[in-house]
């Protein structure tokens, strides 16, 4: 046998190892597999519509498939292409730790622009309740351990979304009395603080500022 031939018959060896080498190794694939495509977003008369499955929206990240809550969140999304609801759950977070403490002190100024009429109402009714009793308040915000969407509900005729949030905050806070004497609360104890609030925007408009609405 020639040496050029018999480089060929080594060559070809060595090839048919490292083939079955590769096999071993990779796993092999019988069929013919596209390759993945992603739709882009329909566009209906200038307004971009987000499908449930579209890799830009995160719904699917906090509501179930199929549910009421993602159907809202993904019609918030057709009405208003930038809104996300990981974000707003950070802000409603921010907004949760704001109002709930100036709540306990006594002092809605700051956040009254986030309340809507009935629930500022109903919060100054409980700070008046206090002044005329002669109640002071002493409150530590230590922080939010829990922020989770609970629902959430689009009415396309008003063009207002609405999202409940679920919250379960822990802080310090006391009541004390003219004398002095604590009336509810501990200031030497910590203390976990559960709600669901709603929180209400009418979708597109120009002002980014959600309301709470409601309380529980």
């Amino acid at each position: 046998m020639s040496n050029p031939l018999l480089q060929i018959v080594v060559l070809a060896a060595i090839a048919v190892f490292l083939i079955l080498r590769l096999r071993n190794v990779l796993g092999t694939r019988e069929g013919f597999e596209p390759p993945r495509q992603v739709s882009p977003p329909a566009d209906r008369g200038g307004l971009t519509v987000v499908p449930d499955d579209d890799p830009a929206s995160d719904v699917l990240d906090h509501a179930p498939a199929g549910s009421p809550a993602a159907a809202a969140l993904t019609a918030m999304q057709r009405a208003e292409p930038d809104f996300a609801v990981g974000p707003f759950l950070s802000g409603a977070r921010q907004a949760y730790e704001m109002i709930l403490t100036a709540f306990e002190r006594g002092d809605l100024s700051e956040v009254r622009a986030f309340l809507a009429p009935p629930v500022a109402e109903a919060l100054d009714g409980v700070i008046a309740q206090r002044r005329q009793q002669g109640i002071t308040s002493e409150v530590t915000y230590l922080g939010t351990r829990e922020t989770a969407l609970e629902g959430a509900e689009y009415d396309p005729a008003t063009g207002v979304g609405e999202v409940s949030v679920r919250f379960v905050g822990e802080l310090i806070s006391a009541h004390r009395d003219a004398s002095g004497a604590v009336v509810d609360g501990d200031p030497k104890a910590a203390r976990k603080q559960r709600d669901v609030w709603t929180f209400a925007r009418r979708m597109g408009q120009d002002d980014p500022n959600w309301q709470l609405v409601a309380t529980a």
